[in-house]
């Protein structure tokens, strides 16, 4: 075999092989039966005490609204502390809130206000818990495995969902909401105990943490300079808003367009999950024949034509028959767009890329089930889906001009090539603001393909946290280009350097390739001082930096 022979890579194994990814999927599900079976106790319990359709629908938008208002918060946390202790906290909050839920529903304290103050506190916690979990699939499973894994997530999720509504609509019609409630909060039990014995190899921190309102910005800086992260969040908002009328008005389909029952109401909920579980297994087929922008298309139509026959339909069967292929739609759509933020990610920022995808998605969900809430309430449920349906081809035709990245299309793995360089003048990692000039050497020839290359360059830097990006020519000299930006200290230069990524080589080997003779660009790196007042006399330079310091390098 020759020397450039490279072997193929191994498959990447099932997620299902690792023991800790079976053990939090399963505890995941029985988690997720639990939630399900509230959801259905407190929308069933919203009607029973002759809430308005608005009401109504606003008991998803509870459950939504903490999501869009807390997940980068959550996300900011999750990427600077143990995810696992992240975790935990939330489900033990969720557990409590639950209990008392629980309580308030078999005292017969609750007020249709007062239901959706408890169930807002429980989105609360998967707001907090929501972020951190889906950044650990990526420290349970290989980064190849990752879309399995996620799909296999959303497949759990959904047999939990093909299955809880119409248990939980059996135990509302049995029992009492109050008991659904009860179940939610036992169901939380076994995560925490997976979590509680769940020891992941957390790797050595190099870098002091963020600060939280640092870590927000950055989480948002990145994504706003990620075209195809902005894209996914752009269609998956749209297509949230047009998807959340159906779970939103399932009550009202089945109180008034079916004239059907509680039983009734978990049926609907039920075929609509078991769609979504058809929709899990079929992802991946869909996946080696379709692009990722076909696979959008194929599940946004499918959630149209199912919100509409829906709403068409007068009679049980029909109806349930529609909502399988919403499901499956439903399903198909949102793992698409979760696996694609994720592999758009780099893992340093991975779980605040996803929240600021949840926020959008949930964001639009309960603004959407607020809007069809009131539409309902003035023309009827029928009415509201055949708008639903048509906004989902809207955001159908949204593809023609923002198409979906090819998942997985970069390598985003870390370069860790740059090695923090000694400087003369003692600093700290408090010292700043830094300014940072590199000199390159272009010939005439070269300059509008230097000038695309920097326009790139320009995103990549603003990307990774520097400020006041400029590139400069001197007026003397035709050929001396100078780029030129600042960082507030010098820890945020160090945290900017380590965060190229291996897709981000491409740049700088273009740009090489552009200066004359291919030479090596002078780096100047500079302190701003005022000169009001005199620097303090140090003999020796303190860091505050943590780990080790290495040698420096001609990387910029």
């Amino acid at each position: 075999m020759s020397a450039e022979t490279t072997a193929p890579s191994p498959p990447a194994p099932s997620p299902f092989s690792l023991p800790i990814f079976r053990a939090v999927w399963t505890a995941s599900m029985i988690s997720n039966f639990g939630g399900l079976i509230q959801a259905v106790g407190a929308s069933w319990m919203m009607a029973a005490i002759g809430a308005s359709p608005q009401m109504i629908a606003l008991v998803q938008t509870s459950t939504s609204l903490p999501i869009m208002l807390l997940s980068l918060w959550a996300g900011a946390v999750a990427d600077n502390v143990d995810r696992r202790k992240v975790m935990l906290a939330a489900q033990c909050f969720m557990l409590t809130v639950s209990l008392i839920l629980a309580l308030a529903a078999w005292q017969g304290l609750l007020t249709p206000w007062l239901l959706l103050s408890l169930t807002f506190m429980i989105g609360c916690g998967t707001a907090m818990n929501s972020p951190a979990w889906q950044a650990s699939v990526g420290d349970m499973v290989p980064r190849a495995a990752l879309p399995s894994a996620v799909a296999y997530n959303s497949m759990g999720f959904n047999i939990a969902r093909s299955v809880g509504p119409a248990l939980g609509g059996a135990i509302v019609a049995v029992g009492s909401a109050a008991a659904a409630f009860f179940i939610n909060a036992v169901s939380y039990i076994g995560l925490i105990a997976v979590l509680w014995r769940w020891q992941p190899r957390v790797p050595e921190r190099v870098l002091p943490r963020e600060r939280l309102g640092v870590a927000m910005g950055a989480g948002i800086r990145y994504v706003a300079m990620s075209p195809s992260i902005r894209r996914v969040i752009l269609r998956a908002a749209l297509f949230g808003v047009a998807a959340s009328a159906i779970p939103a008005l399932m009550p009202l389909v089945a109180r008034d367009v079916v004239r059907g029952g509680p039983m009734t109401y978990g049926l609907l909920l039920g075929c609509f999950g078991l769609g979504a579980v058809g929709g899990a297994f079929s992802s991946r087929w869909l996946r080696t024949r379709f692009s990722t922008e076909g696979v959008v298309a194929i599940a946004a139509f499918a959630v149209a034509i199912g919100a509409s026959a829906t709403g068409v339909s007068r009679y049980l069967v029909p109806s349930l028959l529609a909502l399988v292929l919403a499901g499956a739609g439903w399903v198909i759509a949102l793992s698409t767009f979760n696996v694609s933020v994720q592999m758009a990610s780099p893992r340093w920022v991975v779980a605040r890329a996803l929240a600021l995808y949840q926020m959008a998605v949930f964001g639009a969900m309960a603004g959407g089930s607020w809007l069809f809430g009131v539409i309902a309430d003035g023309h009827g449920a029928v009415d509201a889906l055949h708008v639903a349906a048509l906004l989902q081809l809207v955001g159908l035709a949204a593809g023609l001009r923002w198409r979906m990245p090819a998942i997985g299309a970069a390598n985003l793995d870390p370069q860790d090539r740059w090695r923090e360089p000694d400087t003369t003048v003692p600093v700290e990692g408090r010292s700043g603001p830094i300014v940072v000039t590199i000199e390159h050497r272009i010939p005439e020839g070269n300059i509008p393909a230097f000038l695309s290359v920097m326009n790139e360059r320009r995103r990549i830097r603003l990307r990774d946290g520097a400020r006041g990006w400029t590139l400069l020519r001197d007026l003397a000299d035709p050929q001396l280009w100078i780029e030129r930006y600042d960082v507030p200290t010098w820890l945020d230069y160090v945290r900017h350097n380590t965060r190229r990524t291996n897709a981000d080589a491409e740049n700088s080997l273009a740009l090489r390739q552009l200066r004359v003779d291919e030479r090596e660009p002078v780096v100047h790196r500079m302190i701003e001082r005022q000169t009001n007042f005199l620097p303090i006399q140090r003999t020796e330079g303190p860091r505050e930096m943590a780990g080790p310091m290495t040698d420096p390098t001609r990387s910029n």
